[in-house]
């Protein structure tokens, strides 16, 4: 009896959670329907191919719904309900993953099973059609003797090839084509491979889309950075340069290798000395990596600058138009490889074009004067730098430009340390000049002015295939405008310039060991390589990449995950915002009616944010917070005629990202998008436990994205004035700056946590802010003790002049930024509300806090000390309702200690 009892208890719970509902792509009026034939077991995790998909329920069982062609019974190849996949019973999988035709999962082990369409080796198994079953695959690491295993942490399903990253972050590939970002020739692979060319670096997650792959890495800490060299070491242009722009300057480090490839040196020359003759079976082979420039050799430079960093020539355009195609693998020829002699005509040809056209427009470079650095985090520039070089650089550029101009550089992308590391090199250091050819002469190096002439033309070679007017507009709200140079520097500039910066305030803190192992980073850069003729790879062209290449208009973004559509891309940052790229065929970028190849901005929804993203075939899916908590999801993308419309036979598409009614449904935890339809998981609101869950992350998620707005808006240019204060009072506020910065990344990364936190089981005991509440409490309490000092001491009244005059004339911002709506309030008590924020987040933790604790049942009548307060010591005591367990106590323990440090922090605020 009590066992029927317990079954229909479990059948009862298991409908609240995990639903699934389905929507067909296309349509955003349609009603979700519930998957057809599925039972009641929740669903933690879903995916989607092009016909067919996989669930992964809570107990560590996959299920495969959809057209299985593999499958050996004729029954099953459409069954009418998902139907379990028996070799993987008595296998606890952790999480799955679907390509357009084959399927993947792993399992707690680190196993990893493939199944399904095998034409192209992308389940791992040679000279086979079709896998049925899944079957296990042998990861070994030749480099360890004896041979290791690898245990894998993820994986990701493309069209042709998977990508698995281990748990030691490094990442596995197979399959067929560029796309692998493997040097090899020898397609398919049916060996899992490392990729080599981010060994060492720490990877977080890995995303596929049909013909291109992505990866989040972690940014490397300071120390770890090498110097940037100078030359490319394919194509030995400049990977720094400097752009004339009619009035102004523009210094970049864009440089888009013309071969499409970026290589070590190492590698490069390991390269030349192969012969290489793809077979005719090999699909998407590296060959494809030239298709484009040599379609292109016979046309000028300048004739490949077009709009949107697509190519003006129809020839070029449609060499690539079998890149990237959905059709089922067939056998067919592929362009053999040009040999090193003609690469370096090419190249050539390209550089005494962009010379020439210089010489005939009569164009004088006007070289830049960059004087400040803008405190960007994840610029990779050189830790230190001689003032001298800085000096050098000034007067050069003055000297060089005689006139009143307007100079910018790329504060996005580019550091003020980078350019002076790049000026300050010596020709005769050793790797300055490696893998570099000078194209002009000799007497050019003599002279700095000369010098610059010559970077300049090579700029506008480096560029020619970049569509710069697109680097402009994205660029306008990245770009610094810099005072205008005078034919002689200021001496007050250089003393500026030479000055030793005594505030030298980290606003972006250093990597904390237990912090950053606990909770995700932010310190993440994007990387992309494989197929890239509809700009999805993000570097600005169409050119294919056979290795990982950083996409810059990323760095310092905070981007927390990806995902990858057919043509396009996706990548969510930590406030809370997506960009997007490359197709637009449909509207699936969100944003505009043209494609893209550099990231821009989703404008999804003006004053919510996205805090999970899905990619589809030709469609985006985006979920946004709601002022009730319930996620709202938003579609953008392919737009089918339905009946009675009198719509052309090419589909249409949305011009923005439209809301789906979906409000009936509950709270939606993850969306996965296939190729014609997409899927959401959702909860009941049991006993408000789910909507706690919603308003705990939505809320921190918003905290976080106004302590940004105060760090950069506020903050940052408070601190880069020259006259603060007194000693005293500076060293003050930067302490406040230190622990304000400290606590507002970890704020970002909590934020992170509860959205991954939103995709799982859910558990109340698993909350990072339960477990390791000292985390938040010793923040909370260095940041509460920073602010209660400047406070006591006087705090902003004792600023000097320049900095009250600052923030009057931003006293509208910051009274948005703290929330103060009475317009009569002075500037300092606005200051002290939008500097104790902290403090109210903490009651709020405690309002949330205390809503969970309600949602569980509990009989225990036993009176519990936890908490000792102050001198003399105070001994607290809770009495915790009936029959709750343990681990649902620290909710409790958690919320009286956040109460109790508010009281404490405005305590000493009030006897100041």
């Amino acid at each position: 009896m009590d066992s029927k009892k317990g079954r229909s208890t479990e059948a009862e719970g298991s409908k609240e959670r995990g639903l699934v509902h389905v929507w067909q792509a296309g349509s955003c009026s349609g009603t979700p329907e519930r998957l057809s034939g599925w039972g009641g077991k929740t669903v933690l995790q879903a995916a989607l191919g092009a016909k067919h998909g996989v669930l992964l329920t809570e107990d560590g069982v996959v299920y495969s719904f959809g057209t299985l062609p593999w499958r050996s019974e004729p029954a099953e190849i459409c069954p009418s309900s998902p139907i379990l996949e028996n070799a993987l019973v008595g296998q606890y999988v952790v999480t799955v993953a679907a390509g357009s035709f084959h399927s993947g999962a792993v399992t707690e082990s680190g196993i990893v099973y493939m199944w399904g369409e095998n034409s192209a080796g992308q389940c791992a198994v040679a000279n086979q059609q079709y896998v049925p079953e899944p079957n296990p695959v042998s990861i070994s690491d030749s480099e360890t003797s004896p041979l290791l295993a690898v245990r894998i942490l993820q994986l990701a399903c493309g069209e042709e090839h998977t990508l698995a990253l281990s748990i030691s972050r490094e990442i596995w590939a197979w399959g067929t084509g560029c796309q692998l970002g493997l040097i090899t020739t020898t397609f398919p692979v049916t060996k899992p491979q490392k990729i080599e060319h981010l060994a060492g670096r720490v990877v977080l997650q890995v995303a596929c889309g049909a013909f291109h792959s992505l990866a989040l890495v972690q940014c490397l800490p300071s120390q770890d950075l090498k110097p940037v060299p100078e030359r490319c070491n394919q194509c030995s242009q400049l990977l720094i340069t400097m752009t004339d722009k009619e009035d102004h300057v523009i210094i970049s480090d864009s440089h888009c290798c013309p071969l499409g490839v970026t290589l070590s040196e190492s590698q490069a020359e390991n390269q030349a000395s192969i012969a290489i003759s793809p077979s005719t079976e090999t699909l998407h082979s590296q060959g494809e990596v030239f298709e484009n420039t040599l379609a292109e050799n016979d046309l000028p430079a300048t004739e490949l600058n077009v709009g949107n960093g697509q190519t003006t020539s129809s020839d070029a355009i449609s060499s690539q138009q079998d890149m990237g195609t959905t059709e089922m693998p067939s056998a067919r020829n592929t362009p053999s490889y040009p040999d090193t002699q003609a690469v370096n005509e090419y190249v050539q040809k390209l550089s005494d074009l962009s010379v020439r056209k210089n010489s005939e427009n009569g164009e004088k470079p006007v070289p830049s004067q960059p004087l400040i650095e803008e405190a960007i985090p994840n610029l990779h520039s050189p830790p230190t730098t001689s003032t001298s070089a800085l000096n050098s650089l000034v007067v050069s550029c003055a000297s060089a430009v005689g006139v009143r101009v307007a100079a910018t550089y790329e504060a996005g992308a580019l550091s003020l340390k980078k350019v002076m590391n790049f000026y300050s090199t010596a020709p005769c250091e050793p790797g300055t000049q490696a893998g570099s050819s000078s194209t002009g002469p000799e007497g050019l190096k003599d002279s700095r002015e000369e010098q610059v002439k010559q970077e300049s033309m090579q700029g506008k070679k480096s560029s020619s295939l970049v569509d710069i007017r697109e680097e402009e507009s994205e660029g306008g709200s990245r770009r610094l405008s810099l005072p205008g140079l005078l034919s002689q520097v200021s001496p007050r500039l250089l003393r500026k310039a030479a000055r030793v910066k005594t505030r030298t305030v980290v606003l972006t803190p250093t990597y904390s060991g237990e912090a950053d192992a606990l909770l995700p980073s932010l310190r993440t850069e994007v990387w992309t390589w494989g197929k890239g003729k509809d700009g999805q790879l993000g570097h600005g062209d169409v050119l294919p990449r056979l290795q990982p290449l950083c996409v810059k208009c990323l760095d310092g973004k905070e981007v927390i995950h990806l995902e990858a559509g057919g043509v396009h891309s996706l990548a969510l940052t930590a406030k809370s915002q997506v960009y997007s790229w490359g197709s637009n065929t449909f509207g699936q970028l969100g944003h505009s009616d043209f494609p893209t190849t550099i990231p821009r901005l989703a404008k999804v929804d003006n004053e919510n944010g996205v805090w999970s993203v899905a990619a589809g075939q030709d469609y985006s899916l985006f979920l946004v917070d709601t002022e009730d908590f319930q996620p709202g999801l938003y579609y953008s993308g392919r737009q089918d005629p339905t009946e009675g419309d009198n719509l052309p036979e090419n589909h249409s598409g949305t011009k923005t990202p439209v809301l789906l009614s979906c409000s009936k449904l509950g709270y939606i935890s993850r969306v996965t998008a296939g190729k014609d339809r997409y899927l959401a998981l959702v909860d009941k609101n049991i006993m408000g436990y789910i909507a706690s869950l919603h308003e705990l992350a939505a809320t921190e998620r918003r905290f976080y994205s106004k302590l940004s707005d105060i760090k950069s808006q506020i903050l940052r240019p408070l601190l880069s004035l020259e006259n603060l204060g007194t000693a005293s009072t500076i060293q003050l506020l930067q302490e406040v700056a230190s622990r304000f910065s400290k606590l507002c990344y970890l704020i970002g990364q909590h934020g992170a946590s509860l959205s991954s936190f939103l995709h799982g089981i859910k558990e109340a005991r698993s909350l990072v802010i339960l477990k390791h509440a000292s985390l938040f409490l010793d923040s909370y309490t260095e940041y509460c003790t920073s602010i209660t000092n400047f406070l006591v001491m006087g705090g902003f009244q004792l600023l000097a002049k320049p900095a009250i005059d600052f923030l009057n004339k931003n006293q509208e911002l910051l009274q948005g930024l703290s929330e103060v709506t009475d317009e009569n309030t002075q500037l300092v008590e606005i200051l002290n509300t939008l500097f104790f924020l902290p403090t109210r987040r903490l009651h709020n933790y405690a309002k949330v806090l205390l809503k969970l604790a309600t949602c569980f049942e509990v009989v225990s009548s036993h009176i519990y000390p936890f908490w000792t307060l102050g001198k003399p010591r105070i001994i607290v005591w809770i009495m915790p309702p009936h029959d709750m367990e343990h681990h649902y106590f620290n909710i409790y323990i958690c919320l009286i200690k956040f109460i109790f440090l508010q009281r404490n922090a405005r305590r000493k605020y009030d006897c100041r």
